[in-house]
């Protein structure tokens, strides 16, 4: 079991891995992000931040489907809602999904 201690430091990795690829966002290209983007959704994954994994994986989409640049500040910005979130169960995945799914709609 992860203790507060362990899993504050996991939360800071997890803000410093977005905090850089939102740096990066406006300048690379979706195949030099999604590596990352996957590294984040794993490092997740492990630590029960499972709102953030369900928001990785509609930010791999966003990639895939050809969003770069500025726009990507706003999936960055929902992903980094999820890692702070402090609910992590399942109604928490669904309202993070509902709210990219209104993104990916537009």
């Amino acid at each position: 079991m992860t203790n507060i201690s362990e899993l504050d430091s996991v939360r800071a990795d997890l803000a410093a891995r977005i905090a850089a690829l939102d740096v990066r966002a406006p300048y690379a290209r979706a195949c030099e992000l999604a590596p990352e983007v996957d590294a984040i959704r794993i490092i997740a994954h492990r630590n029960g931040f499972n709102p953030a994994v369900t928001v990785a994986h509609f930010l791999d989409f966003a990639l895939a489907r050809g969003e770069h640049g500025p726009l990507l500040h706003g999936w960055l910005s929902v992903l980094r809602d999820a890692v702070t979130s402090e609910r992590q169960d399942l109604a928490a995945c669904d309202a993070f999904a509902a709210a990219c799914s209104v993104r990916i709609a537009h």
